[in-house]
């Protein structure tokens, strides 16, 4: 039977994927408006949060809004019902609507925005654009009795432990003999109280991204079969994996830039884009960068890219680009919009192997305030 789901139960499984501490310094993230700690049986994820988009999730009856874009990203000086501001802030309050936003932590976030930007474009070799977090990564030593060494393994590889590179479950293994005395008040799994036991034992040890430290430890503990857990955790000198914005990568087959630029209206659905450079240059290397990439644009030169996609470009950012030898194409800001379907289907995966009723939609309201002539 399934089980009504809690807000900060759907909040704690969205940030296994865009933590928080992903988010750059200062960035406005999480819970703007209300409260999660309520029922949620209908979720709506949406690039902004517009009126248009809160009468939508009226209509739909939506417990909680999950947005890219903080409504609420300079402090406010009042609240008016008679502004637009106000109204939406109103509006969410009456009908008991949760906003909560995830913005460069989603940005940087595996399979976030800069991934499904990338994948749009079909982009290959794919690599960060620019690094701005790293997670470190941590060993992990259990000793465990030899007949579950198979269960507690198995266990830590599904919580996320043991990925090195391309491989996933690397653990090793060293048999000995571990001891131990139980005491007036313990309950043995072997054993007997007041009588020391030796017993066969495997040490098991596994690395791990300090970001998910407390799965894998959980993991660990529920497939143990001992009352009390021997444990190691170590701090590592390896580097752990990179995150950043944007992706750099390769297209499968050159294009010219005209034609690259026709693959981006199609790959984004955008009607018109704006293009720096010369239109019949050879197109292979792409960087891609959503929302407003302005600032990134040396990156991408020094990372080899032919063109950069981005949007909100500037008239001198658009110079500077020429004077690079940087070819730009700019389709807009609104082509973050392709996180509704990516964090919906993402979040209705999570929600159902947690055996969750709630219902996931992606926001229908086309938020891009510019039109083409």
């Amino acid at each position: 039977m399934k089980k009504i789901a809690n807000g900060q139960h759907i909040i704690q499984l969205f940030e296994r994927f865009s933590p928080k501490h992903y988010a750059l310094e200062g960035d406005k993230i999480g819970l703007q408006i209300g409260t999660l700690n309520k029922p949620v049986r209908k979720i709506m994820v949406a690039l902004d949060v517009l009126e248009e988009v809160v009468d939508e999730a009226i209509n739909q009856k939506v417990d909680l809004i999950i947005a890219h874009h903080p409504p609420i990203f300079h402090p406010l000086k009042h609240i008016r019902t008679d502004d637009p501001a106000g109204r939406i802030i109103e509006k969410c309050i009456k009908h008991e609507i949760a906003v909560y936003a995830a913005h460069t932590n989603l940005d940087v976030a595996p399979g976030g925005v800069s991934d499904l930007l990338a994948d749009r474009l079909q982009l290959v070799n794919q690599k960060i654009l620019v690094p701005t977090y790293q997670d470190p990564l941590k060993k992990l030593a259990v000793f465990v009795p030899k007949d579950y060494e198979g269960d507690v393994r198995e266990a830590l590889g599904k919580a996320g432990a043991g990925f090195i590179g391309n491989y996933s479950y690397c653990t090793f293994s060293s048999a000995g003999i571990g001891t131990f005395l139980p005491l007036e008040n313990a309950n043995p799994f072997i054993g007997d109280t007041g009588k020391l036991e030796m017993v066969e034992e495997v040490k098991i040890e596994t690395i791990f991204p300090q970001s998910i430290q407390k799965k894998v430890i959980q993991a660990m503990l529920k497939a143990h079969p001992y009352e009390e857990v021997a444990y190691d955790i170590y701090s590592l000198e390896n580097e752990g994996k990179q995150l950043g914005l944007g992706k750099i990568g390769e297209l499968e087959k050159e294009m010219t830039l005209k034609e690259f630029a026709e693959h981006v209206k199609k790959a984004l659905e955008v009607e018109k884009v704006r293009v720096v450079g010369d239109l019949q240059a050879t197109i292979k290397k792409v960087a891609v960068l959503g929302g407003d990439g302005n600032k990134y644009i040396y990156q991408a030169k020094m990372r080899g890219a032919d063109v950069y996609v981005t949007g909100d470009v500037y008239y001198h950012t658009a110079h500077d680009a020429m004077m690079l030898g940087l070819h730009v194409v700019d389709p807009g800001h609104n082509i973050e919009k392709v996180m509704k379907e990516g964090v919906a289907e993402k979040l209705t995966k999570l929600c159902a192997e947690e055996n969750l009723e709630v219902e996931i939609i992606p926001s229908r309201v086309h938020t891009d305030p510019f039109k083409f002539l």
